[in-house]
């Protein structure tokens, strides 16, 4: 989890920009904004493991572990494109600034980086994982 909560906190200060917040924010409440999402965002990467854990392979990571790799990933993104919506257009919590690319979602338009950051940083950290098991064999074979 140390990789993922690393990665998305890079992420999440390089997409400011892409956010209304980095013009209209103090240094304050761009700083909590960044470790608040990625709290948020730890926390999505827990449950969304977990859950996919429960329903796709009670064995992993020995077994099943790309299906509950692509499962996790796949809630993941669902959960953000929903969270996206929900508080940019029905709460209105946070805003996209112009430069944000939009992508078109079922009738609601969702920002392209919270999505590539979950279709991107959770299939990293389980490359990363499975990268530390293969290692971790090959010393238990010498």
């Amino acid at each position: 989890m140390s990789v993922i909560l690393l990665a998305n906190f890079i992420w999440e200060v390089l997409q400011l920009p892409l956010y209304t917040i980095w013009e209209s924010g103090s240094r304050r409440e761009i700083a909590f904004a960044v470790l608040h999402c990625t709290a948020g965002d730890l926390l999505i990467a827990a449950l969304t493991l977990g859950f996919a854990h429960l329903a796709l392979g009670s064995n992993w990571p020995s077994g099943h572990f790309w299906r509950v790799a692509a499962g996790a990933t796949g809630l993941g993104v669902a959960y953000t494109a929903f969270s996206e919506w929900l508080n940019t257009s029905v709460e209105r919590n946070w805003a996209y600034s112009d430069v944000m690319p939009i992508v078109p979602l079922a009738g609601v338009e969702i920002g392209l980086s919270p999505l590539l950051q979950w279709a991107i940083i959770p299939p990293l950290g389980f490359v990363f994982v499975r990268w530390q098991q293969t290692m971790a064999q090959s010393r238990d074979l010498t």
